[in-house]
């Protein structure tokens, strides 16, 4: 267990240690950027890389004591929790398929964990990490990063108060193109590991960004999944994952309504789209529409009226999005701010959890491992769907 050293007053930065992320590496970046938005930490130790050169190129890159890159994550794990010094958290932004066993270490280790999306790389897996967690007593974060979107907290509220009435219909979207070409046989970092069984597991486009679309749904209307009939392609030649998705969603009802119905695209082989999140949420009494590329507006319509704009920071948005909001109305805050809105989240609990029987903070909001046992149930359900000709699946 790391100790409680004089540095962990309860105001100083939170000692964070990062897992893959090196050199070539995208997200990595993402998440060391999210984390010093706010100031909340100070990125101490890492295993950028399996590869121990370039985890030591990479560590000397970002300004890492030498001493302090390690070749392993278990080698990480072990050494940093001997240390008086050691990390408190734990960023792990790797394939799928190391996420399991990178956050197994570090929760036996008595560090806390913040880890990419989605979960795992297998549905087992996930449970297994679910009791590790709940064994631990340590946190566990998964960065479904666009929960932490003002404008997405605030549809969440609007829904948890009844505006919307009772919920009918949720729509979300997830296209992108830039697998339209097999770039992955390029050798494309980004593109190979994703389109391979071995390193993402069963989903490629659902796991990538559905689960994206999936926990995004989930969270703003706090609806629980029944069943889904997935349809699942794989059109990129000798590609062997799914890189389109059409899926139907039926709710669990509650008591008194009908259940919601759902619909979730994800595709990343739709030419002329970027990263193209969009939700929409229609009840008895109006509507809500948010597209990530515009993120700062929300759209909301209540029935026989005109639509109404409501801007982060600005005009209509509450106190739900307004504690996630840095800068004016009319700045825009984003992918990066919602990263950060995420691991600020998690500062908070981690600085409650300094101290004794400390607990999380009420009002404190961000995806957990229960979150990613979701996530990796829906991979799941859509896989066994699809392969029964889109067959209704239970969740």
């Amino acid at each position: 267990m790391v100790s409680g050293a004089k540095s962990n007053a309860a105001n100083n930065p939170i000692r964070l240690g990062m897992v893959g992320g090196g050199q070539g590496a995208f997200i990595g970046a993402v998440h060391r950027i999210a984390a010093r938005i706010d100031g909340h930490y100070e990125l101490i130790a890492g295993a950028l890389s399996s590869d121990p050169a370039r985890a030591a190129a990479s560590a000397a890159e970002i300004g890492l004591d030498p001493e302090r890159s390690y070749a392993s994550f278990a080698e990480m794990a072990k050494a940093e929790a001997k240390r008086p010094d050691g990390i408190e958290a734990v960023s792990i932004v790797t394939p799928n398929h190391v996420h399991y066993a990178a956050s197994k270490a570090f929760l036996d280790a008595g560090i806390h964990v913040i880890c990419d999306k989605p979960l795992t790389s297998s549905l087992a897996d996930a449970r297994k990490l679910v009791r590790q967690v709940s064994k631990s007593g340590r946190l566990f974060v998964l960065t479904h990063n666009y929960t932490g979107y003002p404008m997405i907290r605030q549809a969440r509220e609007m829904v948890a108060k009844g505006v919307l009435g009772d919920l009918r219909l949720v729509q979300a979207e997830y296209p992108q193109d830039w697998l339209s070409e097999p770039v992955e046989k390029t050798g494309q970092k980004q593109a190979s590991w994703r389109t391979d069984p071995a390193q993402s597991g069963d989903g490629g486009a659902i796991g990538d960004i559905g689960t994206h679309a999936f926990n995004l749904a989930n969270f703003v209307t706090g609806l629980e999944t029944d069943r889904i009939a997935a349809d699942l392609d794989c059109f990129g030649e000798g590609r062997q994952l799914d890189d389109n998705a059409h899926i139907m969603l039926r709710f669990k009802s509650k008591t008194g309504q009908k259940p919601a119905k759902g619909m979730i695209w994800a595709s990343q082989v739709a030419p002329g789209n970027e990263n193209g999140l969009k939700l929409r949420i229609y009840g008895t009494k109006a509507g809500l529409e948010w597209v990530q590329a515009d993120p700062n507006y929300l759209w909301f319509t209540p029935f026989g009226k005109p639509r109404q704009l409501i801007t982060r920071g600005g005009a209509g948005s509450g106190p739900a999005a307004g504690r996630v909001t840095r800068i004016p109305a009319g700045h825009p805050e984003g992918y990066l701010e919602g990263f950060a809105n995420i691991y600020t989240e998690a500062a908070t609990a981690i600085r409650a959890m300094r101290k004794k029987n400390g607990r999380v903070p009420k009002g404190v909001l961000f995806p957990t491992v229960e979150d990613g046992l979701d996530g990796m149930r829906f991979i799941d359900a859509c896989v066994k769907s699809s392969k029964k000709n889109s067959a209704w699946t239970k969740f």
